[in-house]
């Protein structure tokens, strides 16, 4: 994985850095020159893979929310991400504001109050629709596609590639997970491979992210100041909000993006108590609860759902969709994640990745899908209309038609803001994510092909807008994370082979000799270094464990 000494690709893998921007540019001139050719091409894959993908993103979810689990309660809970004595480098608020912010914050603002009402209308597990009902199990359906399964594919990414870099001193890229399993073949061309298809899923996956910012930033502008929904002002946003995050990035993530995560996570905040304290509470908190509730009871359910009698599209609409999403977005937020949680144990990473991020999406679901549950239920609000001509006005239409006055124009406000300052922290975490990629691993890329990178994110995510919107955007990213989603696999098996030579306490009731937690150094106990670590070339190793490279 040698990188360029000289020249413009100087710091950079030089044929990886060739290779991914030829096949984006490739895709960005055939979908800008035949945009109704390529709409048509990717909803044509889309269609032919769903029956697939219907049972096979369902149980790669499925089983990585396991794995998940197990690792953060298994006997592998204290295995620290670095040294057996380091300690985090963020603190626990900076830590989870920073991930939230560049692994959910567009998304979760674009379908806060469309999907649900979405679901509301036509979900295959409701007999009466649009009901009180129906009302509550559209939320439990929204709960599970942006909850627990969703943060599994985050945090195994975050958790391997944190592990192999920190732990076994590895570079902070994908292919460091399959040493393990390919040995020194990683270093050639199967390794630049890997990495390819990272940075391909990658960049899909973001521009579908601006793209959807993109639009309802316009539909806000059209509500709040009565500027048109048109084209050429979502391209001008889109340059604008890549300008600043590029600026941003190369500010490095202990300034810039850490200090617009924070930002915007405090906006969030206001936004949420806003209707906590504005909205109609008592429903609010009731409806939030009951809807956790039914989410719980029926999260093995939906997990395992493949709709196997093919009786209705809303498995491929929706779940197909949305997996393959968090799939094409996981290289960029998991590198994202692991990049800034050196030092926490697996204990506390499964916890802060999974189950932290979870919470606050059900608050923030529960609280806007609510609200318009509220307003179209019990106060005469036609928001259903509203959702099925624009789904992008949805929030801002929502906040409208609460009766608080000039307060809805200030929060209608506040959510365009909301969402620039989200799409700018996602667009500046993924450059950061994807010069990383390409300069072997190295956490600070040169600043010129961060700016490169945010230009080539830009014109992607400009193209995909021109050929078709919303329905365009969700098949370029199935489609994108299929190839990665096998790569997944691959890093399934170097995490479990590599975890089978840590040294960790012997299960309960297995005791065979005296046994110390991880952190606990050889000479504390007076005893002779016995670590192994077989990934590591540099640390002493036992002769009879066989070697990976």
């Amino acid at each position: 994985m040698k990188v360029a000494t000289s020249g413009i690709f100087k710091g950079m893998n030089k044929k990886m850095s060739i290779i991914s921007s030829i096949l984006i540019l490739i895709s960005i001139s055939l979908t800008g020159y035949f945009p109704t050719k390529s709409s048509n091409v990717l909803k044509n894959v889309r269609e032919i893979l769903n029956p697939f993908l219907e049972w096979y993103y369902v149980l790669l979810v499925a089983f990585l929310l396991a794995l998940m689990i197990w690792l953060g309660m298994g006997r592998y809970k204290n295995i620290r991400l670095g040294g057996d004595l380091e300690q985090p480098e963020f603190t626990f608020f900076t830590w989870v504001s920073m991930l939230f912010a560049a692994g959910t914050g567009v998304g979760i603002l674009f379908w806060s109050v469309a999907q649900p009402i979405m679901q509301f209308q036509n979900n295959p597990f409701t007999g009466v629709q649009m009901t009180p009902e129906a009302a509550t199990m559209a939320m439990s359906l929204s709960f599970f596609h942006w909850g627990l399964n969703g943060w599994a594919i985050f945090s195994f990414i975050a958790i391997t590639m944190a592990y192999f870099s920190y732990r076994h001193n590895y570079p902070l890229t994908i292919r460091s997970a399959l040493y393990p399993i390919f040995g020194s073949k990683m270093d050639g061309i199967l390794g630049d491979i890997i990495d390819i298809l990272a940075v391909f899923a990658t960049v899909f996956g973001i521009a579908t992210t601006l793209g959807l910012g993109v639009e309802q930033m316009n539909s806000g502008l059209k509500e709040v100041i009565g500027l048109n929904i048109s084209l050429s002002l979502q391209l001008f946003v889109t340059i604008v909000i890549m300008i600043i995050a590029t600026i941003s990035v190369v500010s490095g993530v202990s300034k810039g993006v850490k200090l617009l995560s924070q930002g915007n996570f405090w906006l969030s905040i206001i936004a949420l108590l806003f209707l906590l304290f504005f909205g109609p509470t008592q429903y609010l908190i009731g409806m939030t609860l009951e809807s956790t509730g039914n989410y719980i009871q029926n999260i093995i359910k939906l997990t395992f759902l493949t709709n196997v009698t093919h009786n209705s599209d809303w498995q491929s609409t929706w779940t197909v969709f949305f997996w393959g999403w968090w799939i094409a977005w996981s290289p960029f937020v998991g590198m994202f994640i692991a990049r800034i949680s050196r030092g926490r144990t697996f204990g506390e990473f499964v916890a802060g990745v999974l189950l932290t991020p979870t919470l606050i999406t059900i608050i923030w679901i529960g609280l806007f899908g609510g609200t318009a549950f509220y307003e179209e239920l019990f106060m005469n609000q036609n928001i259903i209309e509203a959702v099925n001509n624009d789904i992008s006005s949805a929030v801002f239409i929502m906040f409208q038609n609460l009766d608080v006055g000039i307060f809805a124009e200030i929060m209608s406000f506040l959510m365009i803001i909301l969402i620039a300052t989200y799409l700018i922290t996602s667009a500046n975490a993924g450059t950061l994510v994807i010069t990383t990629i390409l300069s072997s691993g190295s956490t600070t890329p040169p600043s010129l092909h961060r700016i490169i990178w945010g230009i080539i994110l830009t014109l992607l995510t400009v193209v995909l807008i021109i050929a078709g919107g919303l329905e365009i955007l969700q098949s370029a990213v199935i489609a994108a994370a299929l190839p990665f989603s096998i790569v997944m696999i691959s890093m399934i098996s170097g995490l479990l082979k590599s975890l089978s030579l840590e040294e960790t306490p012997a299960r309960s009731g297995n005791e065979k000799q005296n046994v110390r937690e991880p952190w606990i150094l050889d000479e504390d106990t007076g005893e002779e270094a016995t670590i192994i670590d077989e990934l590591n070339p540099n640390v002493k190793k036992i002769e009879k464990l066989p070697e990976y490279r």
